[in-house]
């Protein structure tokens, strides 16, 4: 395992992070305490340290189990967690949602059940767009100064309300946003668009997740007719496009001699857009060790150019505009004379 400093900061974590979802049953999936256990100890001992969690996962669960399995090493992991979604059934409107008072809540009820007095990056989870962003970024500096949060970063939130957050934060003092976490995938490449250039802009560390699309990137749905267009739980139909991708990340496995998974964790580990550290997810220990060993080598540059190629996607305005118009600042336009300020 080879390790990288979390974005604009000095913070040192492993290049691939271990996703605790699955950590608990109480959702009707994902992994027994047992399976969570033997996760987290085959992650230690190939020297992961960064582990991501949130107060809502499982109920509760995933952040209680990860509290046992941390004890009399606490201070050797990277510990992220998340605050702003609650449960379905919840009466108290202010236990969800972005405010400073569900903000603080949480962090004390992921405090008790991670058993520790510290957490080393705090996302705000999911962007609400009704608190003003003041009352976050303030609200978690605040949690910063009090030492209960080291680091804080973004999930789920949309570019211009990140930026606008780290521009508060440099022109108040207050704690700047150091990473992003986004969904990510050779299917679903739309934060190309705004988030991940934002996020290279600002220096901001990217932590994907749904690498693999359910397991469609596996391979697993690959007999299913092409005709629909998504995917539908356990009756998966996948689009032209979408098979020709999954047929050229079965070529390209089949060429490395290394799973279709670890192909698919490749171009998102590789890509050069931002810093990138995906985040792991599995139900069993199998799955995970196939997942970590996409770490022991890498894609050609041939093999990652024809995976972008065919997974490409149009970018939009003002991307196409900007970069492939001849136009633009071109002969058509008035240039200005550097030294002179006369028009050419």
């Amino acid at each position: 395992m080879r390790y990288k400093l979390l974005g604009r900061s000095g913070l040192r974590v492993s290049e691939l992070c271990l996703g605790t979802m699955t950590f608990g049953e109480t959702w009707g999936w994902g992994a027994s305490k047992e399976v969570s256990r033997a996760q987290f100890d085959r992650f230690a001992e190939l020297g992961g340290n960064y582990i991501d969690t949130s107060v809502n996962y499982t109920d509760g669960t995933s952040e209680e189990f990860l509290g046992e399995f941390l004890k009399g090493q606490r201070d050797q992991f990277v510990v992220a967690t998340k605050y702003t979604l609650t449960k379905p059934d919840a009466t108290d409107p202010n236990s969800g949602g972005n405010s400073r008072k569900n903000m603080r809540q949480s962090v004390e009820r992921s405090l008790r059940r991670l058993q520790t007095d510290y957490i080393d990056l705090l996302y705000l989870h999911m962007w609400d767009y009704m608190t003003p962003v003041e009352e976050v970024v303030r609200g978690m500096d605040d949690l910063v100064r009090a030492g209960k949060v080291n680091y804080v970063a973004f999930s789920d939130t949309p570019a211009y309300i990140v930026a606008e957050a780290n521009t508060r934060a440099e022109l108040m003092g207050w704690s700047r946003f150091i990473g992003l976490q986004i969904p990510y995938s050779l299917l679903d490449r739309a934060v190309e668009r705004d988030l991940l250039p934002m996020a290279k802009q600002w220096d901001m560390a990217v932590m994907p997740w749904g690498l693999l699309e359910a397991g469609i990137l596996t391979g697993k749905f690959l007999n299913k007719p092409a005709e629909a267009t998504r995917l539908n739980a356990d009756d998966v139909k996948l689009s032209e496009k979408s098979r020709n991708v999954v047929l050229e990340v079965q070529k390209i496995a089949q060429e490395v001699g290394r799973s279709m998974a670890q192909v698919a964790i490749n171009w998102v580990r590789q890509q050069p857009k931002a810093q990138m550290i995906p985040i792991l997810g599995a139900r069993t220990l199998a799955q995970l060790e196939d997942n970590l060993a996409a770490a022991e080598w890498s894609l050609s540059d041939e093999q990652f150019a024809r995976l972008d190629a065919v997974a490409k996607i149009d970018l939009g305005f003002p991307h196409g505009f900007l970069n492939g118009n001849p136009y633009v600042f071109g002969a058509t336009y008035a240039r200005i004379d550097n030294h002179r300020g006369n028009p050419l």
